[in-house]
């Protein structure tokens, strides 16, 4: 493969390494955007590190050149500014035409690893897919992104990066009037099951055909030597996908808005909207203002995941098989591996936060029978498998049932549990394994708002303080004690709300 040429912006000491392939699919892919005027941008913060990885030369560049250009105000040489296409269920209901409403794709880079990363600016003005709609981005949408975004990154978790945020010196009209920024996302794509959506919906089978090809291409080019390359990549993304949901449900993420618009092709997770993290353990746990009915509740996703496939699989159908019948009969296969991947991913993850090595026929309910006692006691999640790594690590077992309001059962668990570990390892291996699945700090959701909060009124500090900390989860640092504990009944945020 031809690697990109390094293309200097005028007037800026920038390398971008572009080399543009989505631009280069049919028009109605895509339309032209152009980035709206900021009256006066200025820098929040800039992933240097994250730059580095992407083969981004910014030496020399100050924080007012780096705004400038993250802003939209400056667009790069060789970048290709364009909105994508796509459609999308939305809560379950389809809306054949959604689109990037309020952001723009930059361009695309190849890093020094030869990996492709989609650029994007979030909350640059509006496009052709804006639908009346204003395309700005509020403040708090964009810090939320940034500090999840890079928390995901730190815990391991696949999910887009955050490159770089700014305010743009503009005002934004939501419930109130709130000041205004940009954010910078890195993506290994940009591509959902709603892409696939919006050619389907017009019956467009070339189109379907076309973007399935660049798919495999970009992101599954091991499906392309397959018997069926489509029904490979089905499969594959499908696996993608649940897999991701299992490490959610690993670190008490929920999405809040698992649109099919909102589900990357790639197996990334995407849009950190509405998102929150479960502080007392609740399956049926739902923070979304949006999610009325609890569609998207922390027990939820799974399922959800696997519905969302089945809308890709439905757009795939002409592809997999020109019988239909039996191009059902392969997706069905591929909904039903789904659930075998989810659940075996979900085991292994929960196995490994409570120490478990190898696999026994009762492991399952070993664990579901502690998610129960978390629930009946009210204890909260991050903080009892940490401290449950403790105890294995020979900790007093009552620093654990403090955590519970109500311990009944406990006990008699903690018996099973420890005869069930005992495999040869010394206490000090045990805890060290746990501790490095089971991290000590999280972005909660009250500490988020904090940091939004002072923003808004111009004081980024905690900000700083709560991305800088976040990066090093898995350990249990005395400078960032009060970042790791749950919220008291004040501070407790029981609803989180859409950027747009």
């Amino acid at each position: 493969m031809l690697r990109p040429r390094l293309i200097r912006s005028p007037g800026s000491t920038f390398l971008f390494a572009f080399d543009n392939t989505y631009a280069g699919l049919p028009n109605h892919f895509h339309r032209p955007a152009k980035p709206a005027a900021a009256r006066a941008p200025k820098l929040i913060r800039f992933n240097h590190a994250l730059a580095e990885e992407l083969g981004l030369d910014v030496a020399g560049a100050d924080d007012e050149r780096l705004a400038q250009v993250f802003s939209g105000q400056v667009i790069p040489v060789g970048a290709a500014p364009l909105a994508q296409a796509y459609a999308g269920h939305q809560f379950g209901h389809f809306n054949p035409q959604l689109g990037d409403g309020r952001a723009l794709l930059l361009g695309e880079v190849v890093s020094p690893t030869g990996a492709r990363f989609d650029i994007q600016l979030k909350g640059s003005g509006p496009t052709a897919f804006s639908r009346r709609g204003d395309g700005m981005a509020a403040l708090g949408p964009v810090l939320r992104e940034y500090i999840v975004s890079e928390a995901f990154a730190a815990l391991g978790v696949p999910a887009t990066r955050a490159l770089a945020a700014v305010s743009t010196g503009e005002q934004v009209a939501r419930e109130t009037m709130l000041p205004g920024a940009v954010f910078t996302r890195v993506a290994a794509s940009h591509i959902r099951v709603g892409t696939f959506q919006f050619f389907a919906a017009q019956g467009d089978e070339d189109a379907v055909r076309a973007l399935a090809d660049y798919v495999i291409d970009r992101h599954y080019p091991e499906a392309r030597t397959a018997e069926n390359p489509y029904l490979a990549m089905l499969t594959l993304v499908a696996e993608r996908q649940a897999r991701l949901i299992a490490r959610w449900l690993s670190i008490g993420f929920i999405h809040g808005v698992m649109n099919t618009d909102n589900m990357a092709i790639s197996g990334e997770t995407i849009d950190f909207g509405p998102c929150a993290f479960l502080d007392e353990y609740d399956p049926r746990k739902v923070f979304s203002s949006i999610d009325e009915r609890g569609r998207y509740a922390y027990a939820n996703q799974p399922g959800i995941g696997q519905w969302n496939i089945a809308r890709l699989a439905e757009c795939l159908l002409p592809l997999l098989d020109a019988d239909e019948e039996k191009a059902i009969e392969a997706a069905n296969g591929v909904l039903k591996a789904y659930g075998d991947v989810f659940q075996a991913a979900w085991l292994r993850a929960f196995r490994d936060k409570l120490g478990i090595t190898g696999e026994a026929e009762d492991d399952r309910a070993l664990v579901s029978d502690f998610l129960e006692l978390l629930h009946q006691g009210g204890a909260d999640f991050t903080l009892t498998f940490r401290t449950l790594s403790k105890v294995a690590g020979g900790a007093a077992v009552e620093t654990l049932t403090d955590i519970f309001s109500a311990p009944l059962g406990l006990s008699d668990w903690l018996t099973r549990w420890r005869a069930r570990i005992d495999d040869g390892r010394t206490a000090a291996e045990r805890q060290a394994a746990m501790e490095a699945v089971n991290p000590a700090l999280i972005p909660r959701n009250h500490r988020i708002e904090e940091a939004i909060a002072a923003a808004v009124y111009g004081d980024f500090s905690f900000f700083h303080r709560l991305v800088e900390a976040l990066a090093t989860p898995y350990v249990e640092d005395p400078a960032t004690a009060d970042l790791r504990l749950p919220p008291t009944p004040e501070e407790r945020v029981t609803r989180t709300f859409c950027g747009t």
